[in-house]
């Protein structure tokens, strides 16, 4: 998997048209339709994905601090139907694990996950912070990461 990381200016139009409509897939047509593009974008990092065909796979985008959170944030965690269950998320969610940390060393992380997916990112160390609550009419929970103390 070949890995860009940019900041909204720099995606470009056939970066920026090509996150949007794998988003699109998956949170409006999987998922049912809600307001996918939040106003959040500007204020975020952009993590795609692409094969070697150039085709993107993968995509999240990691908030900065102080725009949904007090901590960064990741979200839009998403990979092509056809990779599911490949291992890419997990590429996906560590790679952006790492750009979180290259930009905020030290500070923590929060994400509001599909309750359904707990255990994927607790894998990644992410504690539950808040119950149950329905984000988009699926099930969320708030969970936390936070950097190892020495």
């Amino acid at each position: 998997m070949n890995w860009s990381y940019l900041r909204f200016h720099e995606l470009g139009v056939d970066n920026l048209y090509d996150a949007l409509a794998l988003r699109c897939a998956v949170f409006i047509l999987e998922q049912g339709a809600f307001l996918d593009t939040d106003g959040v974008d500007r204020q975020s990092g952009h993590l795609l994905g692409r094969d070697e065909a150039g085709v993107l796979q993968a995509y999240l985008r990691i908030v900065d601090p102080g725009v949904k959170y007090e901590e960064a944030s990741i979200g839009r965690v998403i990979t092509s139907a056809d990779r599911r269950g490949t291992g890419l998320g997990k590429a996906l969610m560590a790679e952006g694990m790492v750009r979180c940390a290259a930009a905020w060393p030290g500070r923590a992380v929060r994400i509001s996950a599909q309750s359904r997916l707990e255990r994927f990112y607790e894998g990644f160390g992410f504690r539950r912070a808040q119950a149950d609550h329905i984000e988009d009419g699926i099930p969320h929970c708030e969970m936390l990461w936070l950097p190892p103390t020495d």
